[in-house]
Parts: structure tokens; sequence; C-alpha cells
């Protein structure tokens, strides 16, 4: 056993060689029930349904009703208080083997109103948008990962759950992070894992994936008991591994309760096989992840502002009136004052993973635009995909995109209009449109022949592109050196606010290949070094002019993705040329 200063030392000596591992307790911060909590609420349903009784969700926080309804369940021969199978014999119980009441069960009870992030989610949130985290495994159904990126980090991430597992391995190998796996399914797919026949063995692809991240990194262990065999027996089965765990693994648990004996009994056999294998007392989750943030050295300002704020409430305060002095802020947002309406929803014969659309945007040179939800949502012409998908699809439908892509079950959306914003700026100019780890960039193409449109910025920057001729770069070890090169870029993203859409431009270099911007780090740093604000300012400007294709102010432009197709074919936007800026109040 060590304590948590010694976790800390560990971790944050290099966060990135650690994998979390995060069960119930770890959202029950966030005011969302554990497996614990769903167990009474089923009991006390199916109580009051035998011996028609009113007892609410709040009656059941009484241990006098807690002792009469456990005491009803003894004498109907159900498990005994505690038993590994009590949760998946109430679910029995009460729904059957009807998946759909029981995402609706569980939609209602994990909903999103009851959600409210700690900070222990908020350092999740900033160690994945920061990228010092990379993978992630859970045994819970609900959204608090997501909802936490999209709020710290402005970020979307999907998860690999059980529709769909195959890609997650795949994924693993492909450096394709954040790794977000649900071994248990999302509440919001019909694949969930609840009953004692499902519990009973994991889903043997996402298993894989697991196994595979566990012989890459190091595992911590937070908010989870160790109750499901089935998930014990997957951790027993990294051990038979020729690299298991070998950063260590590190079961936390708050202090004073009991070790459950099936983590008691890993981390002995860990340990016989020379693996740092441990059990760390912690006061809380939150106390925990806190710990380890604060003591994480050159912490990017913005998140850590974000990871210590108390709460993040939506407030109406009266404006004041507008003032007559001069603009005091000048901000990097554009307005949007259109996003498309509608794109297709495809049906295929069989479910298509990212790897099958990533590969179909690329042959058709990025002339197809792809999401996933319940279907595949897609913009591009009709005829390239039936062209690329060969009699695979079976239907061409119109979806309605959400109008509130700030919902943490919308962050999809975001991404998908950030991806079709950014190949519509793009087109009929020098720049290059590129999507990695969820985020979107123009870049500027340093092969492109009329460099005309980027004169604004190559007159504030002087050049625009080039190679670092001391730096060579090799993706494997068996792939052909490369020199890294870099150009100048801006991220493109958006921003909702009070119902507003708002195109947010982050200028920033681009180093190619982009696994090798660790090395150029000191070429990136002394490069931005004089951007203070008049330069900063000059860049901004710059891209302005660039991206909206005119230096009139107050002007509106209508950009596309493609030439032509229908509305559910060619996204549109429409973006005001004058971004938003701060002035002072009158006195």
């Amino acid at each position: 056993m060590i304590n948590q200063i010694q976790l800390t030392s560990i971790f944050t000596e290099k966060p990135n060689n650690f994998a979390w591992f995060l069960g119930a307790g770890t959202s029950r911060s966030s005011g969302l029930p554990t497996a614990t909590d769903v167990i009474w609420d089923l009991k006390r349903r199916y109580y009051c349904q035998q011996e028609n009784q009113d007892i609410s969700r709040q009656d059941i926080q009484n241990e006098a009703v807690k002792a009469r309804i456990q005491s009803f369940m003894d004498a109907k021969g159900f498990p005994p208080l505690w038993a590994e199978e009590e949760y998946s014999t109430y679910f029995e119980k009460i729904f059957g083997d009807d998946k759909e009441r029981q995402r609706n069960y569980l939609k209602a009870f994990l909903s999103e109103e009851r959600l409210s992030l700690s900070v222990g989610n908020r350092v999740l949130g900033a160690l994945l948008s920061s990228e010092l985290s990379r993978v992630i495994f859970t045994t819970n159904f609900d959204s608090v990962i997501e909802k936490a990126l999209a709020e710290v980090g402005d970020q979307s991430i999907s998860a690999y759950h059980l529709e769909g597992s195959h890609a997650a391995n795949q994924a693993l190998n492909n450096e394709e992070f954040p790794l977000y796996c649900k071994l248990h399914g999302d509440f919001r797919y019909d694949s969930l894992k609840n009953l004692s026949t499902d519990l009973a063995t994991q889903n043997e692809e996402l298993s894989k994936c697991l196994v595979n991240a566990a012989n890459r990194y190091g595992f911590i262990v937070t908010g989870y008991s160790g109750r499901d065999k089935s998930v014990m027996q997957l951790f027993h089965r990294v051990l038979d591994t020729e690299n298991p765990f070998p950063h260590g693994l590190y079961w936390t648990g708050i202090k004073g309760s009991e070790i459950n004996p099936l983590v008691d009994d890993l981390l002995s056999k860990a340990h016989e096989k020379n693996i740092n294998a441990e059990y760390v007392e912690i006061e809380t989750f939150d106390a925990l992840m806190l710990r380890l943030w604060r003591n994480i050295e050159s912490k990017p300002e913005e998140l850590d502002k974000k990871v210590r704020k108390s709460q993040l409430t939506s407030v109406n305060i009266e404006m004041s009136s507008a003032g007559n002095r001069k603009p005091l802020i000048r901000l990097n947002a554009l307005p949007i004052l259109s996003i498309p309406e509608k794109c297709q929803s495809l049906g295929f014969k069989q479910p298509k993973e990212w790897g099958d659309l990533r590969k179909a945007s690329f042959d058709t040179e990025h002339n197809l635009i792809f999401t996933k939800s319940d279907t595949v949502w897609c913009w591009g012409k009709e005829d390239y995909l039936k062209t690329t998908f060969n009699g695979e699809l079976t239907s061409i439908d119109s979806r309605d995109i959400p109008t509130n892509i700030q919902a943490p079950n919308n962050l999809f959306v975001k991404g998908f209009l950030e991806e079709a914003l950014c190949v519509a700026l793009a087109r009929d100019k020098p720049l290059l449109s590129r999507t990695r780890y969820k985020k979107s960039y123009l870049i500027i193409d340093p092969h492109a022949i009329d460099i005309g449109n980027i004169e604004p910025l190559s007159d504030v920057t002087e050049n625009t592109d080039g190679e670092l001729k001391d730096l060579i770069f090799q993706t494997t070890p068996d792939a052909d050196e490369q020199q890294v090169g870099w150009a100048e870029s801006v991220r493109i993203s958006i921003d909702q606010k009070d119902g507003k859409y708002w195109l947010l431009l982050e200028p920033d270099l681009w180093i190619w290949p982009p696994q090798a911007r660790k090395l150029a780090r000191d070429f990136i740093d002394k490069r931005r070094s004089d951007r203070f604000n008049n330069k900063y300012n000059e860049i901004l400007d710059a891209w302005v002019k660039i991206i909206i294709g005119t230096e009139e102010r107050n002007t509106t432009v209508t950009v596309t993705a493609f030439d032509d197709g229908t509305d559910i074919e060619n996204p549109k936007f429409e973006i005001g040329s004058r971004t938003a800026f701060s002035r002072g109040a009158n006195s």
C-alpha cells in the first residue's frame, strides 16, 4: 500500500504513462447515482409494485425504510444485501430482457439535469484536453466525461461502446486520442450490460482494447469497487500477457473502507509478476484529482482556471446600456448568422465504423463529411455515396441538425459542423483543411501556386511555411524518415452563447507530420514569443481577411463546403465579417 503523496509523485512525473479506469464513484460526485443507488431504487420499485406501497426516492434514504424493504426481499429469496448478483437480479425482475425499458429507465435516472460537474471531473476534462491523459475505460453509462471535456476543453468526444466496439482497438493502435471506452454500453444506445447473462462476460473487442492498452500504460483505477467478476477476470487476463501494466497498477479506495477480496487477490497476483501494484487510500475522488492537478507543472492557464472554478453556471445579468468609450478588448469571434439545418442520414446493410468512413472521405478527396449518431450522418453528393459504398447503402434520408450544439448529447454535432465549416472556408483558397483529435484547422498550403490570398498574413509574419532542417521524424520504426515541416494555421471552432453561434479563430502553427509536434516545441515557442497584443491583433486581422475573402467591414459572406448540391448534400454557412468586441459602459 502507498499513500496519495506517493501516487501523486508517480503520476505527475509522466502523466502520459497512465490510462484511467473509472467506476460509478467518479460520477457520484457530480450528482449522479452509483450502482448501489440504482439497486436501492430498483428494490423500492419492486417492493411498491408487490405491496401496493407509495415510497419515494427520498424516503429510501431513511434507514428504517431500507430495513423494511430489505426484510421483504430476504423473505422472498432475493440475494442478500451486498451480494454480487443484486444488480442484475433486480434488473431482471423489473424489466425482464426488455433493453428499451432498461435504457429508458437509466436515461431518466442518469438525467443530465442531475449532473453538475465536480472538480474531479473537470480535472479529467483538463487532462484529456491537454493530452496529459489519453485513454479512459469505464463501466459507467453516463455522459460525465463528455460534458467535462466539452465544458473544460471545448472539445467533443465519442465513446466506443458495445455498438461499434471492434473499432476501439484499431483506434488505440492508430493513436486516435483521446480514447474513451464504455465497457457496459451507453444508455443512449440499444446495447447495455445489466442482466446476469450480459455481465457474465465482457465484450471481446472492447476487452482486446483494454488488454492492448494495459500492455502500453499503467492503470489508475478510481471510483470502482471491483464487484464485477467479468471486469476483474479481464484484469487477470492482462496479467497473463507479456508486458502487463508496464507503469504499474494503482487501485484507489476511500480511507477506512474494506478492500474487496477480488481487488486484493488481483494486486497480490500482480506483485508475483513483479508489477508495481498498490492499493491507495484517498479521502475522495475530487480530493485526489485536485491533488494530482495541482502538482502537474506547466499547466495551461486557461484550463487551470476552468478546473478551479467551483461550478459552471448559466446566469442572466441585465446588460448595461451601450457606452461611448472606445473599444477595450477585441475578441477572436465572428458571428455565424446561419448554420446548416439538415444533413443526410445513411442506412447500411452492415454497420460502418470510423475507419470505413475516414477511408470513404479520403477516397473522395474529402468530398464526403461524416459523423455518427444512431445512424451515420453525412454531407456530400449522393452520387459520391452510391459510387463509394457500391451497393452497401440501404437508405439516404434527410435529418434535422439540432440547434443546441452545447448539449452533451449533441457534442458530436459541434465537431461535424466545425469540420464542414473548415472545408467551406478553405475552398478556392491556398488553404488545407485538417481535423485532428476532434479539432479542425485551416493551414497554409505550402504547395499552393497562387498565394495572393495569404498576403495579409505573410505581410505580418514574413514567411508562412518552411522546414525545420535539424528535425527528422519517423512515424514508426519501419517507416521512412520525414523532414519536419511547419505552416501557419488557425483553429476553427464553433461556440454557442445565448442561442447565437460564433466562429472562434485561434491562430496556431501546424507541424508535419503532426506526431512530431512535441519535437518542434522549441521552434513553436520561439516563433510565438513576440505575438503580443499588437502583432496578435494583426495576425487575427489577416486570418479574417483570408477566410472571409474581403476587407470590407460589417458585411456578410456565404460559404459552402462543395461547389453544388442540395440542402442536405452541401452545408451552407453565413458569417459576419466584424469580430466581436467589448466596450466600456457610460460613466
